[in-house]
This record gives structure tokens, sequence and C-alpha cells, in this order.
């Protein structure tokens, strides 16, 4: 390759991989997922991942929605209760949030110690329904 061709080459347009160079890693992680979600919304592993990336990100409303899909997906599942109360909690939906909690442990969720830590709820932590959740159990 001559310099003129090396020259063209390096200023050619991206076609197939527009995304190589410009997206973090968590963008194109998202981007991915969200295809993969596209093809197949009856994916719970797709769903779930998806829903943690987005979170990651900071889109708490398309958390929110992926989290209240896996439970539509999965009704008696114990974790995508918790998720999804996550989710809410840090979407500043408290009440809804303690009910999924609530929700959760009915079905069995069972790690208090990680519920009484885990950072997703800190929101809650001074909640008294919150507080009367822990009390309970």
């Amino acid at each position: 390759m001559n310099k003129t061709n090396a020259s063209q080459h390096e200023n050619a347009p991206l076609k197939n991989n527009q995304w190589f160079g410009f997206l973090s890693q968590l963008d194109f992680d998202i981007e991915f997922f969200e295809e993969l979600f596209s093809r197949d919304e009856t994916s719970v592993e797709v769903t779930r991942v998806l829903a943690e990336l987005v979170a990651k990100k900071g889109l708490l409303e398309r958390a929110v929605a992926l989290d209240r899909h896996v439970v539509s997906l999965l009704p008696t599942d114990a974790i995508a209760h918790y998720n999804l109360a996550c989710s809410l909690a840090r979407a500043g939906c408290p009440q809804e949030a303690i009910r999924g909690l609530s929700q959760a442990i009915l079905l069995g969720y069972d790690d208090l110690r990680h519920l009484e830590v885990d950072p997703d709820l800190d929101s809650l932590r001074n909640h008294p329904d919150f507080q009367n959740l822990l009390d309970e159990d």
C-alpha cells in the first residue's frame, strides 16, 4: 500500500462498524443487548443482562421497564421481584420498591444480609416500611 492509498484507507468511513472507537464498552454492550432483545423479548437471560447494563448506565426508567418485563415472564421468581424492587428504589419509587421487596421475600428471597447492605436500596434505608420489613424477618 503506497502513501496515497494508506491515507485514503485511514480516512475511509466505517461501514458496518460505525460504533468502533466511538462508543464506550458499556454503550456497545447496551446496543448489542438491545438488538438481541428486539429479536427475542422472551429471553429472560438477555432481558436480565440488558436491565443490569441500563441500570449501570443510569437509565433507570428503562431498567424498571425491563425488570417489570422479567417479572411478567417469571411471576413467581423471587430474584426477579428483588431486582425490580432495586430498580424502583433507584428510580425514586419507594412504596412500590418496598412492595416488590415484600413480594420477593414471600416468594422465597432469603438473603437478608444482602438486602441490608445493597447500595441499590440506599434510598429506602430510613423509610419506616423498609425498617418494618427488616424487623418482620
